[in-house]
């Protein structure tokens, strides 16, 4: 597969094979890229399956037709298999992620926002937030300086001060940086990477953790199994995902670094 990272490629479009998803990748997010790049391979699979016809309109803007959502779920279905896990995986998984399974979890936090807003240089703003990220960890203390300075966040008048936090509280995709860690990567301090979601970059830093009460396995193993099927489920995705990259080249973003390109 030949594909370019956009941190450090510049404007460059955005293509599966031969149809153009974006003039130039820089315009939009990674995750972006990724998950528009992601659903042309599924597309164009199901066109080579039979599952879609060939004459298929192109999406517009990562708009597709009803027909190729359609067959998409149909091409998922007949090619990735999740086998059902058994009570035995679902008791070793309990024990192993106990902190995903708590309730009342808590955090403490603060943060600097790097808000994407329509129009704005995607490539600078990340930049931007790379270079907050690194001077906040090697100065913790200038934390709610740097947030007052360039955090586009209300929160920002208070030194980005977020208080006390839930799961409720927060973004799926925030919450999931933040919470159900377990104890190697519940981290307390300023986080290693810069946090992804629907607002923008953030930089973000936990002040106290409260893990909340462990719940009994028999309470939570409709979760646990859950949790189990989706892992497979996205292990299945990313190797189908690379197979199909390999078969229609993909330019302008790179798959390979996310978890799963279509649940970004």
């Amino acid at each position: 597969m030949t594909s370019v990272n956009l941190s450090t490629a510049g404007a460059l479009p955005l293509r599966v094979g031969d149809v153009l998803l974006a003039d130039d990748a820089a315009s939009l997010t990674e995750a972006e890229c990724r998950q528009r790049a992601s659903l042309e391979l599924l597309r164009q699979a199901a066109i080579d399956e039979g599952l879609l016809a060939p004459d298929d309109p192109q999406p517009v803007d990562g708009v597709m037709t009803e027909a190729a959502a359609e067959a998409i779920d149909l091409w998922l279905a007949q090619n990735l298999q999740v086998p059902e896990p058994d009570e035995a995986s679902c008791r070793r998984h309990y024990a192993a992620h106990p902190s995903q399974y708590a309730l009342g979890e808590r955090v403490q936090a603060r943060h600097i926002l790097f808000a994407v807003t329509p129009g704005v240089d995607v490539k600078a703003l990340r930049l931007r937030a790379e270079q907050a990220l690194l001077d906040v960890r090697a100065e913790p203390r200038r934390f709610a300086e740097v947030a007052a300075d360039l955090s586009n966040c209300p929160s920002s008048t208070q030194g980005g001060d977020l208080g006390w936090l839930s799961a409720a509280d927060c973004a799926p995709e925030f919450a999931r940086e933040l919470f159900g860690q377990d104890e190697g990567t519940a981290n307390v301090g300023v986080l290693p990477r810069l946090v992804h979601s629907r607002f923008g970059l953030h930089v973000v830093e936990v002040l106290q953790r409260d893990p909340g009460q462990m719940q009994p396995f028999e309470v939570v193993q409709d979760a646990v199994a859950q949790s189990l099927r989706q892992q497979v489920w996205v292990t299945a995705l990313r190797q189908a995902m690379q197979l199909l990259a390999g078969r229609w080249e993909v330019h302008g973003v790179d798959l390979d670094v996310a978890d799963s390109p279509l649940l970004q």
